[in-house]
């Protein structure tokens, strides 16, 4: 049987780590180790100043006491698996909001899949894009089929990418059957604004408040559509992600620079 461990940044209670739970139950034995509160944006930071504690809520199923999804799937490799029997794919997700452009280096939802490639284990991060984070119901009844088929693909046929290379999918807020298919993309350039809002509390301290940024971008001069554009034009963005960030194209003068 198959192994399939879960995380997400939004915590263990959210819809969208249940509806990803649903949709991938038929591949194989499904874990879950998620945040026991929302880590939105948190990046790939690790807890070093703490301890961690599992807290089982389930079968296969665990949330972790203050800890990220980098903690999640780093700690659940090492104490929910045995040597030799780690999971065949890990899925981070699906969260409740895109993360595309440059969100990608604030997502807690990547960078539990930036941790899966970190140990050599086939990873694939999943959000939905949504026009309002507040809304009530949520349909991921697209993201299910997608996230399906494509662990299904990967564990069948194997991981299309390399070592230290995830998937990061956005899924257009449609229906199947307006859904226009699936567009392999290049991150867009994500525009980003300063939303800190100044507030006073009932003593008179002054603090802020950090908002969303608008959902602005722009296209690179790339061959490849970008992830905004195809979100835009209703198709699935799936984009190969690399942990390699040294810009290679920049070796050769940085060379020439230092040593003048």
């Amino acid at each position: 049987m198959k192994r399939i461990l879960l995380t997400n940044d939004d915590g263990y209670q959210s819809e969208g780590l249940l509806a990803l739970k649903e949709a991938l139950n038929p591949l194989g034995q499904v874990t879950i180790v998620a945040p026991a509160s929302e880590k939105s944006a948190c990046g790939h930071g690790m807890t070093l100043t703490r301890p961690l504690r599992f807290i089982k809520l389930d079968d296969d199923f665990y949330k972790l006491d203050d800890g990220s999804p980098t903690d999640c799937i780093y700690l659940a490799l090492h104490a929910l698996y045995d040597e030799g029997f780690l999971p065949d794919l890990i899925v981070s997700g699906i969260n409740i909001g895109s993360n595309m452009g440059e969100d990608v280096s604030y997502s807690g939802t990547a960078s539990g899949a930036m941790e899966g490639v970190l140990h050599d284990i086939p990873s694939i991060a999943i959000s939905q894009v949504l026009q309002d984070k507040n809304i009530l119901d949520c349909d991921f009844t697209l993201a299910k089929t997608t996230i399906f088929n494509l662990a299904q693909s990967v564990l069948k046929r194997g991981f299309p990418l390399g070592k230290r290379e995830f998937l990061n999918v956005n899924i257009p807020q449609t229906t199947p059957k307006k859904c226009q298919g699936i567009k392999i993309t290049e991150l867009g350039i994500r525009l980003y604004g300063n939303d800190a809002h100044l507030h006073r509390n009932p003593r008179g301290e002054e603090y802020y408040w950090l908002g969303l940024h608008p959902l602005n971008w722009k296209e690179r001069e790339g061959k490849e559509m970008s992830d905004f554009e195809a979100i835009r034009q209703n198709f699935v963005s799936v984009t190969p992600i690399s942990l390699d960030f040294t810009a290679r194209n920049r070796l050769k003068g940085l060379k020439e620079w230092i040593m003048q």
